[in-house]
């Protein structure tokens, strides 16, 4: 999996934020319900042992996913094309309305922030394009064709 640094960074701090914080809470969730006695009829004692058991999960996956990670180096990307981690402005050629998204990968989207992933259909789109095309993507409302304004790192 390929990752901006900044990405990777929000990766590990929740990675520490699971083993720092909510790993100590759960282990004393299950010492104060070890402390009520009969573990056999002890509804919160299973809860917080699944809850244990899940975060633990969590926690080998996240750990996987930073020891596989690849970093993108911006420096070596080609500003004349669209490519990942370009920020592109684009016009609607029918209402002439402008967008501006930056091209991130899958795992770091946020249309809020006007990241989208680069399999959406519009990124797959513009991926290869240079300033000045106008290209036809398929998008579920149907076909809109939206110009190339400008591209940024």
């Amino acid at each position: 999996m390929y990752y901006t640094l900044e990405g990777l960074n929000k990766l590990k701090a929740e990675l520490d934020q699971l083993v720092s914080v909510e790993r100590p809470a759960i282990s004393q969730q299950i010492a104060e319900a070890r402390d009520k006695g009969d573990l056999s009829e002890n509804a919160e004692y299973d809860a917080a042992k699944n809850a244990q058991g899940m975060l633990e999960l969590k926690i080998s996956k996240l750990q996987e996913v930073i020891r596989n990670a690849k970093i993108i180096d911006e420096s070596k990307l080609d500003n004349s094309k669209v490519l990942i981690l370009s920020t592109v402005k684009i016009k609607n050629t029918k209402n002439n309305a402008s967008m501006t998204y930056t091209l991130v990968p899958e795992n770091e989207a946020d249309l809020k922030a006007g990241k989208i992933s680069v399999n959406s259909p519009i990124a797959k789109g513009l991926l290869g394009k240079s300033v000045g095309e106008t290209v036809e993507i398929q998008v579920p409302a149907g076909k809109m064709n939206f110009e190339i304004v400008e591209i940024v790192r």
